[in-house]
């Protein structure tokens, strides 16, 4: 039975950085409190013309070009998110398109912030059981979309960002070693989206009334999140057979600094075996854990033959985490000139692929529109 690794990783934050100093200017934030208590200082949002899916596509791009495999490669993209382009179709369907993985089966999973755990052990059950060989999954989320910029409760806390990994089947020991998920539906209105769905469709008196706006009662989900972290990390070693100094990094949720700080107090571990990113990103819920893992590698805080656990919650209310050992070495890094042209065919060819699929379509409706007009005609 084949094990999953992680054997490229990537990562897309829009260029446009609100600081809380600018937030304290439009929304009436204290930015000291937000730096010292939560510990944000800014968060990357999205322009106008991007969407979740652009943001997935970028950092799936950089995940397959560092382990220079082909998009038609594919055999499965999950994309975790809440926040999709739009309630139908699947993001991770769009995804598939843009990169031109014309091989590829493609589905969104919405587990809130721990989306891209939750997607993680998916794609390892498909890879442990044969199915599969190579499985992308990211985390992308667009939270300034659905944010009243003037509600201090919410706009300081959350940023738009995506992360990816992707997954090969390897005989090599190693990968995920255990996982551990859950829920509490009871706790779903901690963190809400009220109206836009089929419970409420949208109305000018949801417009008015503001409940199209994301919402969140923050202290609660505080004390959810640090009970469900804690249970998480520790159910997790459990089913590893392993104990917290087994561990080599630690990257939690990314979505507040005294949480983090606190649930290190518990797990009784040095701060400095705690990875910590949120002061430049704010919380990009489910992109927050594998922009985390990316910053790590980068900061050289992870390297093959570590093992790293990962544990996050969410609005669902859900939890989740994993201990993963990475056992591959780091792919080739830089990329020669040769496969970086290569890479930048991949890409071209999607675009032309996708075009000629749309194409395809409108051929076919035109033509169903002719068949129609000629059976009338009959009639």
């Amino acid at each position: 039975m084949p094990y999953a690794h992680i054997v490229g990783w990537g990562k897309y934050l829009p260029s446009k950085i609100v600081t809380n100093a600018e937030l304290a200017r439009s929304a009436g934030i204290d930015p000291e409190w937000v730096k010292n208590r939560v510990g944000i200082e800014q968060r990357h949002i999205v322009d106008s013309k991007e969407a979740t899916s652009d943001m997935a596509v970028r950092a799936a791009q950089a995940a397959l070009d560092m382990a220079d495999v082909a998009p038609t490669r594919l055999n499965l993209i999950i994309v975790a998110t809440s926040l999709p382009d739009h309630l139908f179709p699947a993001t991770a369907c769009l995804v598939q398109d843009k990169l031109g993985a014309d091989r590829a089966a493609a589905f969104d999973l919405g587990a809130g912030c721990s989306g891209f755990v939750y997607a993680l052990v998916v794609a390892d059950r498909f890879i442990r059981s044969g199915a599969y060989r190579y499985v992308l999954v990211v985390g992308a989320e667009t939270p300034s979309r659905i944010l009243d910029w003037k509600d201090k409760g919410t706009c300081a806390f959350f940023g738009d960002g995506a992360g990816a990994v992707l997954l090969a089947a390897s005989q090599q020991f190693g990968g995920l070693r255990s996982f551990a998920l859950g829920a509490d539906g009871s706790g779903g209105h901690l963190l809400i989206q009220p109206a836009g769905g089929t419970r409420q469709p949208l109305s000018q008196e949801v417009l008015d009334r503001g409940l199209h706006y994301g919402r969140m009662d923050g202290q609660a989900l505080f004390r959810y999140g640090l009970r469900a972290m804690d249970r998480a990390a520790r159910e997790v070693l459990h089913n590893a057979g392993l104990t917290i100094n087994d561990i080599d990094l630690i990257i939690p949720h990314q979505s507040n600094l005294q949480l983090i700080q606190q649930f290190a107090q518990r797990l009784k571990v040095p701060q400095d075996k705690v990875f910590i990113n949120v002061a430049r990103y704010a919380n990009i819920s489910s992109a927050a854990i594998p922009v985390a893992f990316c910053d790590a590698v980068e900061a050289g805080r992870l390297r093959p033959g570590n093992r790293v656990l990962l544990t996050t919650f969410g609005g669902g209310l859900t939890w989740a985490g994993a201990v993963l050992q990475w056992s591959e070495p780091y792919p080739e890094k830089p990329l020669p000139r040769w496969k970086r042209l290569w890479h930048f065919l991949w890409n071209a060819q999607a675009t032309i692929k996708s075009r000629f699929y749309r194409l395809e379509h409108r051929i076919d409706t035109l033509r169903l529109e002719e068949d129609l007009l000629k059976s009338k005609k009959d009639l």
